[in-house]
């Protein structure tokens, strides 16, 4: 689990909150864009990257119900609990929110949705996150 969140979920979140005070199409792209480490500023790019990022947040649910996961301390992610599962429907539709406000490339959209997006994933952590209730 924290594989997921630290390889797809955590960075795809970063790249659409950028959008929030930076306008993604002012953005330069990098002088090698086809191997720049920075989704912002390689070939997809800009707005593109916001897009590609608020995608792989709304895919990415689907991951975090699959059985067998883990959590850090070895316990099963708990796919089957009513919370886990709604939060999960929630990022889903979250994700897709941030992908369509990235589409129509509109800020007010974009804080909309981000605030959203924050507020699913603070929802989660709060229960899921910390140390002593980790994954259980």
């Amino acid at each position: 689990m924290a594989q997921l969140m630290k390889g797809i979920i955590y960075p795809a979140s970063n790249v659409f909150y950028v959008a929030q005070s930076d306008d993604p199409a002012a953005i330069k792209p990098d002088v090698r864009p086809s191997i720049s480490p920075n989704l912002l500023t390689s070939t997809f790019g800009q707005w593109e990257a916001i897009e590609n990022s608020a995608l792989a947040l709304a895919e990415s649910a689907s991951l975090l119900a699959l059985p067998g996961r883990k959590c850090s301390n070895g316990v099963d992610v708990p796919i089957s609990n009513p919370d886990w599962e709604r939060w999960v429907s929630e990022m889903r539709e979250t994700g897709w929110m941030a992908y369509k406000a990235a589409q129509s490339r509109n800020q007010d959209e974009i804080l909309k949705a981000a605030d959203a997006v924050t507020s699913t994933c603070t929802n989660c952590h709060r229960r899921y996150r910390e140390r002593s209730n980790r994954c259980r």
